[in-house]
């Protein structure tokens, strides 16, 4: 039970749209089976669940790194059933790696950072670090190299982010999901938002209050997309577990990663990212990858919050 405990004290650590948190588990034996809440689905943002699948994912992914760090192996199988997502099991015993463990340590400082970063460029073999690990969990990760491709992404940020700002329903949601006080364990804290942006700023960060007055943000970002190669839920969750080996990477590298979210909520500009691409792939996320201060953590709900047991294994 030790080992479910950590795996699922890892789980709960994954990133989830306006930190959301839209999962469940249900524990029997030696087996977790892993749940989409529907009732965290975020409306506006997500009305199709899209982003909360790949949440769900990502809290997968914590849970074989966790399960593999103590020495056990995981053992996954997903499902198509559109609330039962996965069902993981702790296997027999295996040696851990080192990537093993530093990848489980990562999950504890794993966080989005909002903020601005440095000038200081990602180097090559990171970028190459975080290329390999959405591949190895099937999916694919495309660094936006080229200036003109970079101003047309941005272009795209702006023209979704103008989009939601101008949806009452998107508005209202943001702001039930963004932390102004008390101590809430989900949503978005002002102390997480990072400052308004200088006029003139390339890219279009969301606003989640919070960092006071304007700052300048880095000239030359890097950015990144990261695609599933179909769009079926099952494709979803898949992909939600390399997003979440892509960020646990970037975090082993001390590098900061922020999610621009906007161009792939908002069906035209996610459309327009396909093309811009041009692959046959589907755009899930775009990430955004730096050096910069480090952020503050966000809180989660407890795992016995979101978690029940069973006396035995379902069926």
């Amino acid at each position: 039970m030790s080992v479910i405990r950590s795996a699922l004290e890892a789980a709960v650590r994954a990133p989830s749209p306006h930190n959301s948190q839209p999962w469940r588990f249900e524990v029997a034996g030696d087996r977790i089976d892993v749940f989409l809440d529907g009732d965290r689905v975020l409306q506006a943002a997500d009305p199709d669940g899209r982003e909360a699948r790949l949440s769900c994912g990502a809290a997968i992914l914590n849970l074989r790194v966790a399960i593999r760090a103590a020495g056990r192996t995981p053992v996954v199988e997903l499902h198509t059933d559109p609330v039962r997502l996965a069902t993981v099991r702790v296997g027999g015993p295996r040696a851990p790696g080192a990537e093993d463990q530093a990848l489980a340590r990562a999950v504890a400082y794993r966080r989005s950072n909002r903020r601005p970063f440095t000038e200081r460029t990602v180097p090559p073999h990171v970028r190459e670090a975080l290329v390999r690990a959405a591949i190895a969990e099937g999916a694919e990760l495309t660094l936006v190299r080229e200036p003109g491709l970079t101003g047309e992404l941005a272009m795209l940020l702006r023209r979704a982010e103008r989009t939601q700002r101008a949806d009452p329903r998107f508005q209202d949601e943001l702001a039930r999901w963004t932390v102004t006080e008390g101590a809430r364990d989900d949503g978005v804290p002002l102390v997480a938002g990072g400052p308004r942006a200088e006029p003139g700023t390339q890219l279009a960060l969301r606003r989640f209050g919070g960092g006071g007055g304007e700052r300048p943000y880095e000239r030359t970002p890097l950015l990144a997309v990261l695609s599933s190669y179909t769009d079926v839920p099952l494709a979803q969750v898949r992909t939600g577990q390399a997003l979440q080996r892509v960020l646990l990477t970037a975090t082993t590298a001390g590098v900061s990663v922020s999610f621009l979210s906007q161009a792939v909520e908002v069906p035209a500009t996610r459309a327009g990212l396909r093309r811009l691409l041009g692959r046959p792939t589907h755009p899930q996320a775009v990430l955004r990858f730096g050096y910069g201060f480090s952020a503050p953590a966000t809180r989660r709900r407890s795992v016995d919050q979101v978690t029940q047991h069973l006396a035995e294994a379902p069926s």
